[in-house]
């Protein structure tokens, strides 16, 4: 793994920035190609790791009953959490999560949540008194770059095997809840009704040269970073923009539209595996 403190010299800027500008990177990939994906689904359900590269990240999802919100009382909760282990990158300290753990499951959560992939009211058992809260656990194993499109997918991942207790609804007033176990009645699956992919770009000069999926060394020279959410279908569920000069909205159209290829490819790839 690359030492995080690795600081490009001018020389080693010009040589990425130069590379680019020719329409080759580093490792010998052109601007729009992702690094190999790999997904393996753990042995539990709701357990994933993905690897993008040599970038790695592991999802794993529970759920449990609480009371749901007051201002919605028939819809279930999805929360993101991110783990940074300084195991992955002795730039991440332990303890409280840093700025980089904040803003990675934002967005995630901003690409899942806000776009209602998954069903919230599939997750109510008694209204106003009983709904499931799912987690989705992240776990940095190796940070070579794009944390965020490595991420975002072994969220999906997760998700899409977890399975949650069924549960019935008796007793005298209609609202005792029974969670059955597993061996009595078969888990059930969350309903997701559409899949957002993160497909990240790396912006370099003035902005006029982009690529994705940056790597580490890529992500020390750039100059800012988009990321853009978007489904199977071209629905664009979120756009998250970091740093940098301001984006011309004619490159962030040539984004959606690239973006909206590899979300497409990377469904298919997800649903293959």
């Amino acid at each position: 793994m690359m030492d995080p403190r690795w600081r490009p010299t001018v020389n080693e800027r010009e040589f990425i920035e130069q590379a680019l500008q020719s329409d080759l990177r580093v490792d010998g990939r052109r601007p729009f190609d992702f690094r190999k994906l790999k997904i393996a689904f753990g042995r539990e359900d709701g357990s994933a790791e993905v690897e993008l590269g040599e970038t790695r990240v592991m999802g794993y999802v529970t759920a449990q009953l609480v009371q749901p919100y007051k201002d919605r009382p028939n819809e279930g909760t999805l929360a993101i959490f991110t783990e940074f282990s300084p195991m992955a990158d002795p730039a991440f300290e332990p303890g409280r999560p840093g700025e980089a753990a904040i803003e990675l499951g934002r967005v995630i959560d901003r690409g899942l949540r806000e776009s209602r992939a998954v069903d919230m009211e599939s997750l109510c058992v008694v209204a106003g008194k009983h709904v499931w809260s799912v987690r989705v656990d992240l776990h940095i194993l190796d940070n070579e770059g794009n944390l965020i499109d490595a991420a975002n997918i072994a969220a999906l991942a997760a998700l899409s095997t977890f399975r949650r207790p069924e549960c019935t609804v008796g007793g005298d007033d209609g609202q005792q809840v029974t969670v059955h176990d597993s061996e009595v009645r078969d888990p059930l699956p969350l309903t997701i009704h559409h899949l957002p992919i993160a497909v990240t770009f790396a912006y370099f000069g003035d902005g006029n040269i982009m690529v994705i999926d940056p790597t580490y060394k890529e992500e020390a020279v750039m100059g800012g970073r988009m990321t853009a959410t978007i489904n199977s279908n071209g629905d664009v569920c979120a756009i998250q923009k970091a740093g940098g000069e301001g984006v011309m909205s004619s490159v962030i159209m040539q984004c959606l539209r690239i973006a909206s290829v590899k979300a497409a490819d990377i469904t298919s790839n997800k649903e293959r595996g």
